[in-house]
């Protein structure tokens, strides 16, 4: 997921310093598979095609050579300082500011507005009466071979910190919490971004599913649990980028203390005034 997205943003990103007046129709010039993500670059963009089912010479009038994911801001930022926090593109319209950036924002409207949702440009103040706490599943997967092809986990307990949640989040006072089962493996994409924009709160362990917050709103809060192998800064990066909250609970192993996660969880609501 994460590497997709970075490919959907060097698109993006190619179509908008072109001067694109609508979206582009994309040329794959790979043979790569179909994948459940193909979907997605269709929304996003105006039409999808193989060049290997050309059947003939093709002759473009205007043809762009977009850059690799790997070549985007987006993934060199993990390892190149780039000194850049994220603004609304009407903030920066109103206060213009070199140090910030309005692009992945920007970004994620696409994706909200590519599966027919609203995009609000502006933070509003949502009623402190009910808030959503979206915990982001990560499913344990068969590593790639060159890593032993063992089992990966990046939280061993889960399952134990989603109910241990669920559960105080009923017996809270201060307002009515929904908590949501972001099983994102088993969900269509519209229903991960739908998500994703109704959510006050995401939690989550390392891994790809939480590159969704591209597309968050503007006044969510990301709680990142990061286990003592994967303290990789994706994530905190891009909430930068975005210009969200950003909280990490850094655990000794693998394993997370509910009661821990439970108190994190509790100041951020405090913060949002829930």
């Amino acid at each position: 997921m994460f590497h997709t997205v970075t490919d959907w943003y060097s698109t993006y990103v190619a179509s908008r310093v072109t001067g694109l007046p609508n979206r582009p129709h994309l040329v794959f010039l790979d043979g790569h598979c179909e994948t459940q993500l193909e979907e997605t670059w269709r929304a996003l963009f105006s039409s999808l095609t193989y060049a290997k089912n050309f059947t003939g010479p093709v002759c473009f009038r205007h043809a762009i050579l977009a850059p690799l994911g790997y070549e985007t801001a987006l993934f060199k930022g993990l390892s190149e300082q780039i000194n850049c926090k994220g603004a609304s593109a009407h903030e920066l319209w109103q206060k213009p500011d070199d140090q910030k950036t309005a692009r992945i924002a920007e970004f994620g409207e696409m994706i909200r507005a590519s599966f027919g949702f609203p995009v609000d440009r502006h933070k509003t103040t949502k009623t402190p009466s009910a808030r959503s706490i979206l915990f982001v599943r990560r499913e344990d997967y068969l590593a790639h071979p060159r890593h032993g092809g063992k089992v990966q986990t990046r939280l061993s307990n889960e399952r134990e910190v989603f109910d241990s949640i669920n559960n105080w989040a009923s017996n809270y006072s201060e307002c009515r919490l929904n908590v949501v089962n972001g099983l994102f493996a088993h969900m269509a994409m519209k229903e991960q971004v739908r998500a994703i924009q109704n959510a006050d709160v995401i939690v989550g362990a390392h891994g790809a599913g939480l590159t969704h917050i591209v597309s968050a709103g503007q006044n969510v809060v990301i709680l990142e649990i990061v286990s003592s192998e994967y303290r990789r800064p994706h994530f905190e990066l891009i909430a930068m980028w975005r210009g969200l909250q950003y909280h990490p609970i850094h655990l000794a192993g693998s394993y997370a203390d509910p009661r821990l996660v439970i108190e994190k969880l509790s100041g951020i609501l405090r913060s949002i005034g829930c």
